[in-house]
């Protein structure tokens, strides 16, 4: 006859660690790193965090909102410093913004999310304070500034977004290169535009397309007045 065990009380258990949602956070940065942004999910998580998914939801109030915690986060990895490119304003913003997109570089599924997700902690308020700051430089009104974060930012993201992702995803290659065959197959006689500026339309390295790109947007924001701003 087997020997009936003896119940063990819960409460000689070790008490689980309260949540909070810095300790979600730090946990949805570990399961992001070692399994991928798809496999982030209010469910894996719980699992990780010992908990049930409703419990998360009293920090987080759903996998949108998670990964823009997520992304804020990896934002303080961003050199706002612009260390080591002189004391211009216009190569010290240059410099932050390489680097925010360096960060989203990382991680390709989070570069991509971030083009939809809203970030609102501490290190996204900190990037946009920089860049108000070094934009102020250039001598553009208020407004100009301020609606020039917007598009600094959405460049950097994009091309985060476009670039990582053909760098980690060997279908995204295939089709970057079927694109960049298709331009070079065209037949001059019915596109003589297209043919005319090959191999310029495709040529160029990431590097020096990022830089004309901020280039042409910082100038066209300086020199182009906002509807309604100030004269």
């Amino acid at each position: 006859m087997t020997a009936r065990r003896e119940p063990i009380s819960r409460r000689d258990r070790p008490a689980k660690p309260a949540l909070s949602r810095q300790w979600i956070v730090d946990t949805a940065m570990e399961i992001m790193r070692a399994e991928g942004l798809d496999k982030l999910t209010m469910r894996r998580l719980a699992s990780e965090l010992d908990t049930g998914p409703a419990s998360l939801y009293v920090y987080v109030a759903n996998t949108a909102e998670l990964h823009a915690a997520v992304l804020d986060a990896l934002l303080g990895e961003v050199d706002l410093t612009g260390a080591d490119t002189g004391d211009s304003w216009h190569e010290r913003l240059r410099a932050v913004l390489a680097s925010y997109t360096a960060v989203l570089f990382g991680h390709p599924q989070l570069a991509r999310s971030a083009l939809v997700a809203r970030p609102s902690g501490e290190n996204y308020l900190r990037l946009v304070e920089r860049v108000l700051v070094l934009l102020s430089g250039s001598g553009a009104s208020r407004e100009q500034v301020a609606w020039g974060v917007d598009k600094l930012l959405q460049d950097a993201t994009s091309t985060a977004a476009e670039h990582s992702t053909q760098g980690n995803d060997p279908m995204a290659e295939d089709d970057w290169n079927a694109t960049a065959q298709a331009l070079h197959s065209v037949d001059e006689a019915t596109h003589p535009a297209i043919t005319a500026h090959m191999p310029a339309l495709v040529g160029g390295s990431i590097d020096d397309r990022m830089r004309w790109s901020f280039n042409v947007l910082v100038t066209g924001i300086t020199q182009t007045p906002v509807p309604g701003g100030e004269d």
